[in-house]
């Protein structure tokens, strides 16, 4: 009798702190995608169609209007439920938000789902606002429009977001952690993503955050899917992308910066995790905006392959 395969949790490691994706009718891509997880935000305004959602093991349907929020370092998913959805996704570094980052960091709201949120006239107003300060900000200059300064669109951003979170917040029952699994998850990653350059092993996680080494192992295991060394090869991969892609370094030296002993041990990591070396990468890959959110898909889980930039206008919500 053949064995089910355990899925498995996709750990994104963003490079922009604020990344957006508006889509009409499930174009050009749909809410349907694999369990993952991130150190930021993730919000969604569903303008139009049904959806099923999960933050951790939270399932909520949403519809028209409805707002769904997940927390830092929730494992969340979505499913399209008609395949004709519309909406509009952010996803916030917290740091941009400092009044809520003790909140966002600490806290777990006891559901992701915000309903009706999106008719309220002063949070529509808002999720329109900050969509059309983010465009301003990737928007060539033809001439035709005079745009506001780089630092003028920044602060714009910083007092939409405030203003954003400060009437979604309230209407969501927040607890905060206390000692356990998700607080031990929380700062296991949290360690990992500051430090995977360096030589990280469980017995360091086990000195650093005063948790036993095989219990850390079962939460890789239990919660994620995933064995602790290949969630460190996962980070340091993703940064060496974005530095094949982004610097003239060589690929000896970008082994070497993301933390990798031996070339050799960085070139098979690598080609297993994305499937291709970093010379063919580097060479045959073709650089998107960062603005743009992208999702990973189930086919990426199990075949590790590289997500897929998309990105498209704002498309106004129909009456």
């Amino acid at each position: 009798m053949p064995t089910k395969k355990k899925s498995s949790v996709f750990l994104e490691q963003r490079t922009v702190d604020l990344g957006f994706r508006v889509a009409e009718e499930g174009k050009p891509i749909g809410l349907a995608c694999a369990p993952h997880l991130h150190r930021e935000l993730e919000l969604i305004y569903l303008r139009r169609g049904r959806i099923e959602a999960f933050a951790d093991s939270t399932r909520v349907e949403l519809s028209a209007g409805d707002v769904y929020l997940s927390f830092p370092n929730q494992i969340h998913h979505y499913r399209s439920l008609d395949g004709k959805e519309s909406y509009i996704l952010f996803i916030i570094k917290p740091d941009l938000i400092p009044d809520y980052l003790e909140l966002f960091l600490h806290g777990l709201p006891t559901s992701p789902l915000i309903a009706g949120a999106g008719d309220s006239p002063r949070i529509n107003t808002l999720l329109y606002l900050l969509l059309d300060a983010e465009q301003r900000r990737h928007r060539s200059d033809d001439g035709t429009d005079a745009l506001p300064s780089e630092g003028d669109l920044a602060k714009r951003r910083r007092g939409y977001l405030l203003a954003l979170f400060s009437e979604l917040l309230p209407r969501m029952e927040i607890s905060m952690l206390p000692g356990g699994e998700g607080t031990s998850l929380r700062a296991i990653i949290d360690y990992c993503t500051a430090h995977f350059a360096e030589n990280l092993s469980l017995s360091t996680l086990e000195s650093e955050l005063h948790l036993n080494k095989y219990y850390i192992s079962h939460l890789f295991s239990s919660k994620l899917g995933l064995r602790f060394n290949d969630y460190v090869n996962s980070l340091r991969i993703n940064e060496a992308c974005r530095l094949l892609l982004g610097s003239d370094h060589s690929v000896t030296r970008i082994s070497e910066a993301v933390g990798f002993n031996t070339l050799r041990t960085f070139n098979r990591a690598f080609t297993k995790q994305m499937g291709v070396s970093p010379t063919e990468y580097r060479r045959g890959k073709e650089q998107t905006s960062p603005s743009h959110v992208s999702f990973p898909t189930r086919t990426q889980l199990e075949q590790l392959s590289p997500s897929v930039q998309l990105g498209t206008p704002l498309a106004k919500k129909k009456d």
